[in-house]
C-alpha cells in the first residue's frame, strides 16, 4: 500500500504537527535585567504549557535563509514588501507569525530552536556591532552563510530560525491593515532576546535594513510513494 508522503518545493521541509496559539514560558536565570524589552533568558523551565488551543497545521519553510543564486550570504536589506516579492519570484509566500512559530518552537513550545537554555550556537550575542564613519555610525555587516551553525536548528530541521538575520513574517491579525502588517521574527547577531515567540512590531511593511532578510513558506501537499 502506499503510505502518504509531505512533497514540499525544493529547499523547503514539511513542518506539521499541533500548534499551541498561546504559550507560558517561564525563565529560571536571566542574563540582563529582565525589565529591559530585549532581555536574555539563560535558562527556561521545562515544560512550556500550552495556555491556548492546539490547532492543527501543516505546510513547508525553507530550510535555510534565501540566498540569492551564486552568493553566499543570506539576502539582506529586506522589507515585508520586498520579501513578499521574493517569494512571490520563487512561486511562494511569506510566513504567516503561527507558521514560523511553529517551525522554530515545535510541539514542545521551546523557547529556542534548539532547547530550553541559550547556547553558542547561533550567530547572536555579537557585541563590536559598529563601525565608525567620518558622519555617522554605521552597523557591521556580520551575516554569516545560512547553516553556517548547524546546531542553530529547529525540531524540524530549520537552520537559522534565531540570529543571523530578521525575518519578515505576516501577522494573521493584522492582515488586512496595511502597511503594519508585518513582524519581525528571530533577531539577528546583536545581543538580544533571539528566540522562538518574540516579535518586533514597531516598523511598517516598507521599513529595510541591512540586518533584515528572507525566509519562504509554501502549502503543503501530500503525494504517495510506494511502502516497502
Amino acid at each position: 500500500m502506499p503510505e502518504p508522503e509531505a512533497a514540499c518545493p525544493s529547499g523547503l521541509v514539511p513542518v506539521a504537527g499541533q500548534y499551541c496559539t498561546e504559550v507560558r514560558q517561564q525563565c529560571t536565570r536571566w542574563l540582563d535585567d529582565p525589565k529591559l524589552p530585549y532581555a536574555r533568558c539563560a535558562e527556561y523551565a521545562q515544560p512550556a504549557t500550552c495556555v491556548g488551543e492546539r490547532v492543527a497545521m501543516s505546510f513547508c519553510i525553507d530550510r535555510r535563509e534565501y540566498t540569492e543564486p551564486g552568493q553566499t550570504l543570506p539576502l539582506n536589506w529586506m522589507s515585508f514588501n520586498g520579501a513578499a516579492q521574493v517569494c512571490r519570484s520563487r512561486g511562494l509566500r511569506v510566513c504567516t507569525e503561527r507558521e514560523w512559530n511553529f517551525a522554530c518552537e515545535g510541539e514542545e513550545m521551546r523557547p529556542y530552536p534548539y532547547g530550553w537554555k541559550r547556547e553558542p550556537v547561533c550567530n547572536y550575542d555579537q557585541s563590536d556591532l559598529y563601525v565608525q564613519t567620518p558622519k555617522k555610525r554605521l552597523l557591521k555587516d556580520l551575516r554569516q552563510p545560512s547553516g553556517a551553525n548547524p546546531e542553530c536548528v529547529s525540531p524540524f530541521g530549520v537552520l537559522d530560525m534565531v540570529g543571523n538575520v530578521d525575518e519578515p513574517v505576516l501577522r494573521e491579525e493584522a492582515r488586512y491593515n496595511p502597511p503594519f502588517r508585518n513582524a519581525l521574527k528571530g533577531g539577528w547577531w546583536m545581543a538580544a532576546r533571539n528566540r522562538c515567540r518574540p516579535a518586533t512590531t514597531a516598523h511598517d511593511d516598507h521599513y529595510n535594513d541591512l540586518q533584515v532578510g528572507v525566509r519562504c513558506c509554501a502549502e503543503g501537499s501530500t503525494s504517495t510513494k510506494p511502502s516497502g
